[in-house]
């Protein structure tokens, strides 16, 4: 046989648990209620910071890969050029050679 006051004490704890559980007590669960969005708000604030930082990032490279671009044909055009140049030099230079050995030869 169970004793009187353990008996009570069941009997009150169970009461107890069940109104916790029930909406007797919304200030219990208007509390966890109100926790569990905090930290999910707190999270999504968290994690929208993360990517506006992202976003900023991305929008910095592109930025940056734009220029480079620009500067990668701005470069090649001037290497073009000078590719050009070198050649014209390099034919008057074998130009002159060539007249130089011809002068040379009619001495």
């Amino acid at each position: 046989m169970i004793p009187w006051t353990a008996l009570s004490d069941y009997v009150e704890a169970l009461l107890y648990q069940t109104t916790i559980d029930s909406l007797e007590r919304p200030d219990y669960i208007g509390y966890m209620v109100d926790h569990i969005n905090s930290k999910f708000e707190h999270e999504l604030k968290r994690l929208e910071k993360r990517v506006d930082a992202l976003v900023s990032v991305c929008d910095q490279l592109q930025d940056e890969n734009c220029s480079l671009k620009q500067r990668q044909d701005l470069l090649t055009n001037e290497r073009a050029g000078l590719l050009q140049k070198n050649e014209q030099v390099r034919a008057r230079v074998e130009a002159m050679v060539g007249r130089l050995k011809a002068m040379e030869q009619g001495s």
